[in-house]
C-alpha cells in the first residue's frame, strides 16, 4: 500500500470519511482483538475507535511514528481522557516519555550513551544470575505460576543493579511502580491520590541515592547520568530524578508483562518452546518474533501539530491518533502468514512496538537482552512446559499480558 502524505490536505475530514468503526476493548485475549483489528484493516487503513482515529497498516504506523508533524501528546494518556492540568498532569507532562522537540532531543543526547548495546551487555551476567535463581526455586517441584513466581520478580532486580540500588529494595520499587503506572492507563483520574503518593515516595528515595552518589561516583547508571555532559550542558537535579523514575517505569511492567505474554504463547506452541530449548542461539530472533506476534501493548498515541493528509483523509491539527503497532506487526501486506508464530522466521519487517524516530525506546536493547536471556534459561531448564489452568489477560487496550500463568514442566534435567 502507498501511504499518501500531502503538504496540503485535500481529502475529507477523517471523522467524516465513512471509515469503519473499531472497538476491541471487550476482548478477553489478544487473539480476539487481532481478529477484530484484522477485519477492520481489510476494509480501510484507518478506523475510528473510542479514542479517535486508529492507524492499522504497517506503512501508516511506521510513517506516523517518524513524521515530525505528529508528536507524543503532552501528558500521554491523560490528554486523551480530558486531564490537562493539576498535579498529576504536571508530573506526566514533564516526564521524558511525553516530552517532544528540543527539550526531548537534549535529554536523549545526554543519556543515550548509557543505553547502547555495549553498555547494556555489561549486565548480561547479572541478568542470567537473576533469572536462573528465580527458575531454580521451582525446578525441583516442576510447577510454578510464571507471572507471580518469575516474571513479576525478574526485571526490577536488574534495574536495581543498573541503578546501583540494593537488590533487596526491589519490592519497594515494584510497589511504587505498580501505583505510578496507573498514570499511563485509562483509569488515571480515579487513581490519582495513590499515584501521587507513590511518586512522592519514589522521588524521595531517588533524591537520597543522588545525594550519596554525588560524593562517591561509581560505574552505575546514576553515576553515569551525574557525569553526563554535552558541550558543558548537564542534567539538573529535577531532570536526574525524572530520568531515573522514567527508567524504572518504562523498564518494569513492560519487561515482566512481555515475558509473561511470551511464555504464554510459547506454552501454546510446544514445538517452539522445545526448539528454543534446543537452540538457545535463536533467543534474540525469538524475542523479535514474540513481540511481533504477542506484544504486551497494541497502541501508542500521537497528536497532529498541523493538518495532515494520510491515506486520502485529513487529520486535523490537534487530533489524537491511536497508532496501532500491534496491528502493524501483523499486517499481511508486509509479513507472510502473520498470525503464525515462528521463532526462526526470517524476512519479517522491523517490529514497530518500540516506536520510531526520535521516540524510539531508549531501553530497547536492555529489554531485548532481558527477554532473550530469560527465555533461553526457561526453555532449557523447564522442558516440556505446559499450561495447567486458565491464563486470563489484562485488558489489551492498556499494558497487557496474562494475570496468572500456571504451568508444569519436566524435572529430569
Amino acid at each position: 500500500m502507498t501511504v499518501t502524505v500531502n503538504d496540503r490536505p485535500s481529502g475529507p475530514n477523517v471523522f467524516e470519511a465513512g471509515l469503519p468503526a473499531i472497538n476491541y476493548g471487550h476482548a478477553q485475549h489478544p487473539d480476539e482483538a487481532h481478529a477484530i483489528i484484522s477485519q477492520a484493516r481489510e476494509r480501510a487503513p484507518i478506523a475510528i475507535g473510542p479514542y479517535g482515529p486508529e492507524l492499522l497498516t504497517y506503512d501508516l504506523v511506521r510513517t506516523v511514528l517518524r513524521d515530525p508533524r505528529f508528536r507524543v501528546p503532552q501528558g500521554m494518556f491523560l490528554a486523551a481522557q480530558g486531564i490537562t492540568s493539576g498535579p498529576l498532569w504536571d508530573r506526566v507532562a514533564a516526564n521524558i516519555l511525553s516530552l517532544d522537540g528540543d527539550e526531548h532531543h537534549r535529554l536523549r543526547r545526554l543519556v543515550c550513551k548509557a543505553f547502547t548495546p555495549k553498555a547494556t551487555a555489561r549486565l548480561r551476567t547479572t541478568i542470567i544470575d537473576i533469572i536462573t535463581g528465580l527458575v531454580d526455586r521451582h525446578s525441583a517441584r516442576g510447577r510454578c505460576d510464571v507471572v507471580t513466581d518469575i516474571a513479576r520478580q525478574y526485571p526490577i532486580p536488574v534495574i536495581c543493579a543498573l541503578l546501583g540500588a540494593p537488590p533487596q529494595d526491589w519490592e519497594l520499587f515494584s510497589s511504587w511502580t505498580d501505583d505510578i503506572l496507573e498514570a499511563f492507563g485509562w483509569n488515571a483520574a480515579s487513581a490519582t491520590p495513590t499515584i501521587l503518593a507513590a511518586w512522592d515516595a519514589l522521588d524521595a528515595y531517588i533524591d537520597d541515592m543522588l545525594a550519596r552518589r554525588r560524593h562517591t561516583l561509581t560505574d552505575d547508571l546514576i553515576s553515569q547520568l551525574i557525569r553526563a555532559e554535552d558541550g558543558g550542558d548537564r542534567l539538573s537535579a529535577d531532570e536526574l530524578r525524572m530520568l531515573v523514575a522514567a527508567l524504572l517505569l518504562a523498564g518494569t511492567d513492560t519487561t515482566r508483562l512481555q515475558l509473561g505474554a511470551a511464555v504464554h504463547v510459547l506454552c501454546d506452541h510446544p514445538d517452539q518452546w522445545a526448539l528454543l530449548g534446543r537452540h538457545p542461539e535463536l533467543a534474540a530472533n525469538a524475542v523479535q518474533e514474540l513481540i511481533r506476534h504477542s506484544p504486551l501493548t497494541f497502541v501508542t498515541l500521537r497528536a497532529a501539530i498541523e493538518d495532515v493528509e494520510l491515506a486520502g483523509v485529513e487529520i486535523p491539527v490537534g487530533t489524537i491518533v491511536v497508532v496501532n503497532t500491534g496491528s502493524a506487526n501483523r499486517d499481511s501486506a508486509v509479513c507472510d502468514d502473520p498470525d503464525r508464530l515462528d521463532i526462526s522466521r526470517v524476512g519479517a519487517p522491523p517490529i514497530q512496538t518500540f516506536g520510531g524516530g526520535m521516540h524510539y525506546c531508549l531501553g530497547a536493547n536492555l529489554a531485548r537482552l532481558e527477554l532473550a536471556e530469560a527465555l533461553a534459561v526457561m526453555t532449557r531448564r523447564m522442558p516440556n512446559a505446559r499450561r495447567t489452568g486458565p491464563a486470563p489477560w489484562k485488558p489489551v487496550t492498556g499494558l497487557g499480558g496474562p494475570i496468572s500463568l500456571p504451568i508444569e514442566f519436566d524435572t529430569e534435567h
